[in-house]
């Protein structure tokens, strides 16, 4: 009971000196200003999508929508491929990353083994791309003489592994994974196997929520590959049929004579540009706050310890 008093009685002597609070309100101003800069453009898309064109091209929309109209969201909707698109990016985005995380995390645990023989050759070997490349012409024929061309492999395969991503994962594995814990293991019967299975990879969630959430945004916001082997408009991912809508819109509009349509359409493409942006980005937006924890201690152990 006397520890607590004079405990409590210390601490009331700790008051905080004025330069504490000249750093605290510079640092919550900085954040501050850093929060708008990253916050307004996602909000200002949110309410212009909702407002009405008019009010959109004078400037008048800046912190509240003006009007309300949901006729972007309902000409999205409504278009015959962004549903289908939509459904072939999920597609492609799942399967994807699951090629991806079931190619990188052996390669990073293998390479963060220290009793892996020539284990320098390697990593060197596995870094050479990262700096070189064949370009796109010879990655195009490999993916033509392999079969590939316009199917889903064609956008999944290619990218399977980042060599980045693998570095960033053998270094997790290398600062959470001790030699120790492999002998024990080992001392009990578990193989190789089993202790990548078993031990690794469930110690290893925060790393595999990173992988995750950069391989899926990687393949959400790809095009590219899309443009490059998919011949077939229906396997058209979403990214690739929202570039299309805006530059036919564009081409559609120079072709039009009457001023009364030519003013409609410009408006409807206006709001379907911001509902594009807003419906595109929702994935991303809802999945990143369920393994905001893994990320960031994903980072920072692997940046830390690595």
């Amino acid at each position: 009971m006397e520890k607590a008093i004079v405990t409590s009685k210390m601490t009331k002597k700790l008051r905080r000196t004025k330069s504490d609070v000249v750093f605290d309100t510079v640092t919550y101003l900085i954040l501050g200003f850093a929060l708008i800069i990253v916050a307004y453009p996602l909000y200002f898309v949110i309410i212009s999508s909702i407002s009405t064109p008019a009010a959109v091209a004078r400037g008048d929309v800046l912190f509240f929508p003006i009007g309300f109209t949901l006729d972007g969201y309902k000409a999205v909707i409504e278009h015959s491929e962004v549903m289908r698109s939509f459904s072939n990016s999920l597609m492609y985005t799942f399967v994807g990353t699951i090629i991806n995380i079931f190619v990188t995390l052996p390669a990073a645990y293998a390479l963060s083994r220290h009793d892996l023989r020539k284990r320098t050759i390697f990593v060197v070997f596995f870094m050479i791309p990262m700096y070189f490349s064949g370009g796109l012409i010879p990655t195009f024929l490999v993916v033509r003489n392999l079969g590939m061309i316009d199917t889903i492999w064609s956008i999944t395969v290619p990218g399977a592994l980042s060599v980045y991503n693998m570095l960033v994962a053998m270094a997790f594995f290398r600062a959470n994974l001790s030699l120790e814990l492999l002998e024990a293991s080992k001392l009990d019967g578990c193989t190789n196997t089993g202790f990548f299975m078993r031990i690794a990879l469930p110690l290893s969630a925060p790393i595999i929520a990173i992988l995750v959430l950069w391989y899926g945004v990687g393949h959400w916001n790809s095009y590219m590959s899309a443009l490059i082997y998919l011949s077939s408009r229906v396997k058209w991912p979403l990214q690739l049929v929202l570039r299309t809508i805006l530059i036919l819109d564009a081409n559609t509009l120079a072709h039009l004579r009457d001023p009364v349509e030519v003013m409609r359409l410009r408006n409807l493409s206006e709001l379907m540009k911001y509902s594009l942006i807003i419906i595109s980005s929702a994935p991303v937006l809802l999945v990143y706050p369920f393994i905001q924890k893994h990320f960031v201690k994903g980072v920072m152990i692997g940046s830390i310890k690595g």
